[in-house]
């Protein structure tokens, strides 16, 4: 059974961090690139972040590359997402993803297969 569960969301005011966690079960964590993505209210769901299945390569989007960061630990088939200076627009829940195409780095929606449940990130002003 595939299984991607994040945790670390929660309430933060402007300007604060959280640190956010996935991890995985029922698959070769290791064989897969890893990605962040997020959907706000009322808006459609927007990449965040990527790493390799090494963990070497990462990719971001524009608006969080200074902020963001992304990592992996494969013994613990688990990704993180550690997010500084947030802002009330990052207001969104948060979903990890599984990449099966192992196509390289990759922010299209397409290419990931395994999606977590989301954790809420809520960021007020």
């Amino acid at each position: 059974q595939v299984q991607l569960v994040e945790s670390g969301g929660g309430l933060v005011q402007a300007g604060g961090s959280l640190r956010l966690s996935c991890t995985a079960s029922g698959f070769l964590f290791t064989a897969y690139g890893m990605g962040w993505f997020r959907q706000a209210p009322g808006k459609e769901r927007e990449f965040v972040a990527a790493v390799s299945r090494s963990g070497i390569g990462k990719r971001y989007e524009q608006s969080v590359r200074d902020r963001f960061t992304i990592s992996r630990d494969n013994a613990a088939n688990t990704i993180f997402l550690e997010m500084n200076d947030l802002k009330p627009e990052e207001t969104a829940t948060y979903y990890c993803a599984a990449e099966s195409q192992n196509t390289g780095l990759t922010n299209q929606q397409s290419a990931y297969t395994y999606w977590g449940q989301g954790t809420q990130v809520t960021v007020s002003s």
